[in-house]
């Protein structure tokens, strides 16, 4: 059976629709759902289908991600394990009240308790849409949110593989030999190139390492997360993670309309829906305080906290999976998915205004910094030039400025790895958010002559240039851009523009005629 045209068409009215509005796509899918269930076209099983494969495409790119050493940081395993504690035991709380006042909604306490546990999560789609937008992925906030919500993940996929109520196979023992075949399936990765070869040997890893741990009796999805994470760290698996991540999100997109598909919640209900929906907005009160009391940086808390107000669409997983196993009435599937669009809607303003409010309270938010935060500032005394950004064209510019201007020259980075690549060849550089006020505050912005932006993402780049021009800075800037319009929103902020492109012929032309004379002479 094939896919009603409608269906997609539907779909794709109501994600433009919510992006319009300046909300994520997924709440517009959510929609599309309901108007689908209205409209009584038939979805079919195929849409059902590929809503699986979504999740376990979710869970493989997840373990693509994971990064061990990050998340054994007590501020990150720390910060989630008391926070979902805490959250499940208020919604808990807010859930039996609901019961009591309402009792048309037909509580149980098992039913309770699997809600509440639903409404701990914050969404992965949201959080890493917001921060690609912004150009943050590589942000000390963003892999501390990123952090958190893989170990929420992992907590789901546990509750997951409980849900399938038998214990594992003894062959299950035998899949402790998968990681010696790490080398191997790397090797082949490699052979397999770049196209679509490529992506497709991604798409059989991960729904063969579903179907593998389902023959031993094993939740499928976990399957997928570990050969996921055996795959981890290497280059070949970011490029796979790349390649993946646009058939996981259109197969996501299926798994949310399966949701609508279950109709309207009934009144009761709906104002349940409402009222969990506004208290998703105390997560990021109380992310914050654990955040900084396990040594985060106030910004890195604020920022993180901000983009982690909201419910999770594993959230809908745990509710669909629990009412298979009739633990909870099909019912609620609606009720938590208007809890989750809803939480959508009020924490997609705060992540966007997440830096404006750190920068308006900047002395407040301090007040919450650790000492050993404070004491691990980086040195920036008798900078005069400075490199945002040490990749490989930042490095080029560093190198360049450097054989003039020596220890005047500072180079910023977020890059551990760089870093240390880079103190190994006596660069002078620090561990730093270009974004960040509070680098910038140690800064004597009098003293600096000149500073060149090599950022990564030109959302970045604007976000530092307004912090400069807030900030009263005087000197000379240049920042690096690959097209038209980005040099064009630079310069209104004082910036000349380098275009890579546009600018690289003549260098590639200035290389030639130089390979030129030399063969000549």
């Amino acid at each position: 059976m094939i896919l009603d045209p409608f269906i997609i068409l539907i779909a794709l009215a109501c994600g433009l629709l919510s992006r319009a509005l300046g909300l994520p796509a997924l709440i517009g899918y959510l929609a599309a759902g309901f108007v689908l269930h209205e409209t009584h076209i038939e979805a079919g099983a195929l849409l059902h289908n590929l809503a699986d494969l979504g999740v376990t495409l979710l869970l493989f790119t997840i373990g693509l991600k994971l990064i061990p050493a990050q998340l054994l940081k007590p501020v990150v395993w720390g910060t989630t394990v008391v926070h979902m504690l805490l959250m499940q035991l208020l919604f808990a709380a807010v859930l039996w009240i609901a019961g009591i006042a309402m009792p048309g909604l037909g509580l149980e306490l098992n039913e309770l308790l699997v809600i509440a546990f639903a409404l701990t999560f914050s969404s992965t789609v949201f959080v890493i849409q917001v921060m690609q937008e912004k150009g943050e992925m590589s942000s000390h906030h963003a892999n501390l949110a990123i952090g958190i919500l893989v170990i929420q993940d992992l907590a789901a996929v546990l509750f997951l593989t409980a849900t399938k109520g038998s214990l594992p196979e003894i062959e299950a023992l035998l899949l402790l030999l998968l990681w010696p075949l790490r080398r191997p399936v790397t090797l082949l990765m490699e052979k397999a190139g770049h196209g679509e070869l490529f992506t497709l040997f991604g798409l059989a890893l991960a729904l063969g390492g579903a179907a593998l741990f389902e023959q031993v009796g094993i939740k499928g999805d976990l399957g997928a997360l570990v050969i996921g994470a055996l795959l981890a760290g290497t280059q070949k698996s970011k490029e796979l993670y790349r390649n993946l991540m646009n058939f996981k999100d259109l197969f996501l997109v299926c798994f949310f309309l399966t949701i609508g598909l279950d109709g309207w919640p009934e009144e009761e209900a709906l104002f349940l829906a409402l009222i969990l929906g506004a208290m998703a907005l105390i997560k990021p009160l109380v992310y914050f305080p654990l955040m900084t009391w396990l040594h985060a940086a106030p910004r890195t808390a604020l920022l993180s906290a901000s983009a982690l107000g909201n419910y999770s669409e594993f959230g809908l997983v745990v509710i669909a999976v629990a009412a298979k196993s009739g633990w909870v009435a099909p019912e609620w599937a609606s009720t938590v998915s208007l809890a989750i669009a809803a939480s959508f809607l009020l924490s997609s303003p705060l992540s966007k205004r997440a830096h404006e409010l750190y920068r308006r309270g900047h002395d407040f938010w301090l007040r919450f910094e650790s000492e050993q935060v404070s004491a691990a500032r980086p040195d920036t005394s008798n900078a005069r030039i400075i490199v945002l950004g040490m990749g490989n064209i930042g490095k080029g510019a560093y190198d360049a400025i450097a054989e003039k201007h020596g220890r005047e020259v500072l180079g910023v980075d977020l890059n551990d790895r760089k870093l240390m690549e880079h103190t190994r060849k006596h660069r002078r550089v620090v561990t730093a958010d270009a974004s960040d006020p509070d680098f910038w505050h140690q800064v004597d912005l009098g003293e600096v002559t000149l500073i060149l932006l090599a950022l990564t993402h030109h959302e970045e780049n604007i976000l530092v240039a307004e912090l400069l021009r807030d900030l009263g800075y005087k000197g000379q800037t240049a920042a690096v851009v690959r097209f038209a319009e980005e040099a064009r929103d630079l310069e209104k902020h004082g910036f000349t523009a380098f275009n890579l492109y546009a600018q690289a012929g003549a260098g590639f032309a200035d290389h030639a005629v130089q390979q030129l004379e030399k063969s000549e002479s």
